[in-house]
């Protein structure tokens, strides 16, 4: 007679035994996970947390570095920062410089990036040109061009040999063109880097969908802004954010090249930060402008973000 399925043996599984403390022992090993950051936690808090919070606490004073004691003078290094006219117009230079600086090293990143993603032969060796300005230390970029700009300078010697030497003149001793020839350089260092970070997107551009609309007729123009631009949105914001935080923070280049002149009509807020700590000594000042800039850095890097990230949507 057959067996039916209710008088099927019933086979039971070995249970593995548990082993007591596994659980607690488990627990005991998960906060040793904060163990593999300590080493990068340690020095970041002793060499950039630690010392930007006593900045902070001492922009509230009037340290001068000289005598070790300081009072407590509230606000005041910030009420003289908006009412002094040099840090105005050191304010203004910066903003000037940023969105000069911003605009030449994305288009001409932008144009370098395009010009060296087509067959080109020599594409691997123009890479290296255009991104090696950018290797190059600051200073020495800012020695390079005040030697190329001046008054007999080969950048003149060269529009006097081509009829322009009516041009001619000292590019970084006139306040309308030293601030004009500040941003060209830093255009200069740094559009090979934009053009890594544009020329990195453009790869990834589908072929096939620039194929598709070569068939339909479109030319270079109509394939670069209906199909190419709206793929470079990530390249762009990456770009743009990074571009604004170097010209907001630009100092290298303009202390090598006209410490501020003429007549101071050329510092921006880094500079003026240096002034005033190691020239008049007011480092409760200089410590209130610099604390002023971190935050116009944050938040103009915060803002912008978001923007470009929305449109990128």
């Amino acid at each position: 007679m057959a067996k039916t399925l209710d008088s099927a043996p019933t086979v039971t599984l070995p249970v593995a035994p548990s082993t007591p403390g596994t659980s607690r022992g488990r627990r005991r090993r998960r906060p040793r996970m904060w163990l593999f950051v300590l080493p990068a936690i340690v020095p970041y808090a002793l060499f950039v947390i630690i010392p930007s919070a006593q900045g902070v606490a001492l922009s509230f004073t009037d340290w001068n570095l000289l005598d070790p004691v300081s009072s407590f003078v509230g606000v005041d290094n910030y009420i003289a920062f908006t009412k002094d006219p040099d840090a105005m117009r050191a304010f203004t230079n910066t903003i000037f410089l940023v969105i000069a600086t911003v605009i030449l090293e994305n288009v001409i990143g932008l144009g370098l990036a395009l010009g060296i993603n087509t067959k080109i032969k020599s594409r691997a060796v123009l890479r290296v040109v255009f991104f090696a300005p950018v290797i190059i230390v600051t200073v020495v970029i800012g020695f390079l061009w005040r030697y190329i700009l001046l008054g007999d300078g080969p950048f003149n010697q060269i529009l006097e040999a081509v009829g322009l030497g009516g041009l001619a003149q000292s590019w970084l001793g006139n306040p309308d063109t030293a601030l004009w020839a500040i941003a060209v350089m830093t255009a200069w260092q740094f559009s090979g880097y934009t053009m890594v970070i544009y020329l990195a997107n453009l790869q990834e551009v589908p072929q096939e969908q620039l194929e598709a609309a070569e068939l339909d007729g479109a030319g270079s123009i109509k394939k670069f802004w209906h199909i190419v631009r709206p793929l470079l949105g990530p390249s762009i914001t990456v770009n743009v954010v990074l571009s604004t935080i170097r010209g907001l923070m630009i100092f290298d280049i303009v202390w090598v090249t006209t410490q501020g002149g003429p007549a101071n009509l050329t510092n921006s807020l880094s500079t003026l930060v240096f002034r005033s700590a190691f020239q008049f000594q007011e480092f409760g000042y200089s410590l209130a402008i610099a604390v002023a800039l971190s935050l116009l850095v944050a938040v103009v890097s915060i803002f912008q973000y978001g923007i470009l990230a929305k449109k990128k949507r």
